[in-house]
């Protein structure tokens, strides 16, 4: 079913490390951000701030693109995965 919601764009895959991924509403429902992945557990944080907006408008300029956008994911540890 949820491979079904990505192809009709209703969802997007939000990769995680490994066999494991999370799926959220696309950005026309939800907004957009980018997500901060823990390597270890998993955790996602939504990040709303994007300073690629800018840049992502340059680059549309410059090779004459329209309806251009983009998706990130920063990975690492989180706080709990760090503790000893």
């Amino acid at each position: 079913n949820l491979a079904v919601l990505e192809s009709a764009g209703v969802v997007v895959k939000v990769l995680t490390n490994g066999d494991r991924a999370a799926f959220e509403l696309a950005e026309e429902m939800k907004g957009h951000h980018h997500h901060l992945v823990c390597t270890q557990c998993a955790r996602i944080i939504e990040l709303d701030d994007c300073f690629l907006n800018d840049f992502q408008d340059q680059l549309a300029r410059r090779h004459g693109y329209t309806q251009i956008s983009h998706r990130m994911e920063f990975f690492g540890l989180c706080p709990s995965c760090q503790a000893p």
